[in-house]
C-alpha cells in the first residue's frame, strides 16, 4: 500500500479533514521562509488535534539539531524530514540524540542527485524538484533506483495514479497539489487521497 503524506498543513480545518482521510502522515513546515510556515506553538496545537494514528512530520531546512531534536522530544512531531544541506554527519547525529526517524529530502536534476539519495543513511529519503515549487522533475531518472523513496513534486489528484503506476513509489507527498489560492482545498485533500487508494484498489 502506497504511504500517502500530506504536507503543509496550518489550520484546524486542515487537520480534520486529515483526520477524516487519515494518511500516514501529515506535515508541519518550520522553514520561516516558507509560506505554511508555522511556528513551533502552532504546530503543537495542531498536533494536539491530529488522529494519534497520522504520524506528524516536521519539515526543516538548514536548522539547528537542538531546535529539531527539542521538538521531537517534546512531541510535537515524530518524524523529522530535513530539506536544505544537512549531511550524513548531520543526520547520525540526530537520530543519536532523538532515536526518532529521520527523513531526508533530495532535490533531483541528474543521476548524480538519484545516486546522493540512495547513500543517505537516513531512515527515508524523499525525492523532489525543490522546496515546494509544485513542479514534478523527469521520473526517468528513478528507474533505476534500489531503494525506497517517498515522491514529491507535483503531484496532484490528476496525476498521482500515474505517478504511482509508472514509478511504485513507496509513498507520495503533497502540498501544492491539493491547493487553492495557497490554502489546502478539503475537497483536492480528499480527491488526493481518493486517486492513490483507488489506484491501490484496482478501481
Amino acid at each position: 500500500m502506497t504511504k500517502i503524506k500530506l504536507c503543509g498543513l496550518t489550520r484546524a480545518c486542515d487537520v480534520a479533514t486529515a483526520n477524516e482521510l487519515l494518511p500516514d502522515y501529515a506535515g508541519f513546515v518550520f522553514a520561516p521562509n516558507s509560506k505554511r510556515y508555522v511556528s513551533p506553538q502552532r504546530a503543537a496545537e495542531l498536533k494536539s488535534l491530529l488522529d494519534p494514528a497520522v504520524v506528524a512530520v516536521g519539515v526543516f531546512v538548514n536548522e539547528s539539531q537542538e531546535t529539531v531534536a527539542r521538538l521531537l522530544d517534546c512531541g510535537t512531531i515524530d518524524v523529522a524530514q530535513l530539506h536544505g544541506d544537512e549531511d550524513d554527519a548531520y543526520i547520525e547525529g540526530l537520530k543519536r540524540r532523538c532515536g526518532a526517524p529521520v527523513f531526508k529530502a533530495f532535490r533531483i536534476y541528474s543521476e548524480r542527485d538519484v545516486e546522493a539519495a540512495r547513500r543517505s543513511v537516513a531512515d527515508e529519503i524523499l525525492l523532489d524538484s525543490g522546496q515546494g515549487t509544485g513542479r514534478a522533475f523527469e521520473w526517468n531518472l528513478l528507474r533505476g533506483l534500489q531503494r525506497r523513496y517517498f515522491l514529491a513534486g507535483g503531484l496532484a489528484p490528476e496525476n498521482v495514479r500515474e505517478a504511482i503506476r509508472v514509478l511504485q513509489p513507496y509513498g507520495v507527498d503533497v502540498s501544492s497539489g491539493i491547493e487553492t489560492d495557497g490554502k489546502k482545498d478539503e475537497e483536492k485533500m480528499r480527491a488526493f487521497v481518493r486517486a492513490v487508494r483507488e489506484k491501490e484498489s484496482g478501481t
